[in-house]
């Protein structure tokens, strides 16, 4: 049986140095566990980055010093061979918050002095004992909304802090069996195949119904929400997110993987889409607009349980000339 836990050691010990070390030591840590052609993807505003010293200096120094007593609270790890490279490369997710204090301005976000949670999942390609890429998605509109912020209009679902599976067993530091990775990696093909076009031809719910548990639980991003079971998520997000885009292209991922009944993807971007009106109450656009995501699944039995998405709003605003960071004060509480 094929074994990750070097790599998930490798990425453990990383988080480990870099949660606990000093601010001005975090671009030294970033040195010592990235390859020299590392790339690191990152939501907007801090894209895609070359050069450690940059995310050390526009992403990690700057959150560390607003976000105090930083904790890591993971709810999922896992590691699996890509199957997008047909198994040449070995990733390691995880999925979870980083808590802590608000004490300082951060994006230009006014600090709460209480606790904040930032949602994240973060892919990592590990080569020769280093990383050599990341992709590190965080819901920056649901820290905004902790700080008594609006930052789109009101959500289709529910605004939630997230709990992690619902089984308490997301976190793989152990390998799982493959067979377990296979049979979840194999839900997820026909899933992907089934929504990736939106092209099925059948009833969205029925649609839904082939790869998806009744009570399957949807953790969306804020600007949408959470929903739970199969006929509340096709009304509170399925559909109306289908309804406000037009000329879907295919789905592209650089890595989906797989282990035990936890499964994970992203690309940059997924897909491009063209906004006809009303998602997110915007009108319609005339050019398709790129979407940033990362999905994390939970199986159970034959079919999908739980899904964790994160979406890049931000930059999906961004692309139609509306620029959320630099209107913050219109869009206080």
């Amino acid at each position: 049986m094929k074994t990750f836990i070097k790599e998930k050691n490798l990425i453990r010990e990383y988080y480990r140095t870099l949660d606990n070390s000093d601010v001005d030591k975090i671009a030294d840590v970033l040195f010592n566990f990235t390859a020299k052609d590392y790339l690191w993807r990152a939501f907007h505003p801090f894209n895609l980055q070359t050069d450690v010293r940059v995310v050390s200096e526009m992403f990690w120094g700057p959150f560390r010093k607003s976000v105090r007593h930083l904790q890591r609270r993971m709810d999922v790890f896992f590691a699996g061979e890509n199957v997008i490279d047909d198994g040449a490369s070995v990733w390691v997710c995880s999925m979870g918050h980083l808590m802590g204090l608000f004490d300082q301005h951060w994006l230009g976000i006014n600090p709460t002095g209480k606790i904040v949670m930032l949602r994240y999942a973060e892919f990592h390609k590990v080569e020769n004992g280093k990383i050599s890429e990341t992709a590190f998605y965080f819901d920056i509109p649901h820290l905004m909304i902790q700080a008594g912020y609006q930052p789109f209009k009101d959500a289709t679902a529910m605004h939630l802090v997230q709990p992690g599976p619902a089984t308490h067993d997301g976190l793989l530091f152990d390998d799982a069996p493959s067979r377990q990775g296979k049979q979840t990696l194999h839900v997820v093909h026909a899933m992907a195949k089934d929504l990736g076009t939106w092209q099925s031809r059948l009833p969205l719910e029925e649609e839904l119904a082939r790869t998806w548990h009744d009570d399957m639980i949807w953790w969306g991003p804020a600007g949408i929400g959470a929903t739970y079971t199969i006929e509340r998520y096709a009304k509170q997000h399925s559909a109306p997110f289908r309804a406000g885009l037009t000329d879907r292209s295919e789905t592209k991922h650089i890595a989906r993987i797989a282990e035990g009944y936890y499964a994970g993807f992203f690309g940059w971007p997924n897909f491009v889409a063209k906004p006809t009106g009303g998602f997110l109450g915007l009108p319609n656009y005339e050019k398709p607009c790129e979407f940033r995501v990362i999905d994390i699944y939970r199986r159970e039995g034959e079919k999908l349980k739980e899904n964790w998405v994160f979406i890049d709003l931000l930059y999906y605003l961004k692309q139609q000339g509306i620029d959320v960071l630099s209107d913050l004060g219109g869009r206080l509480k």
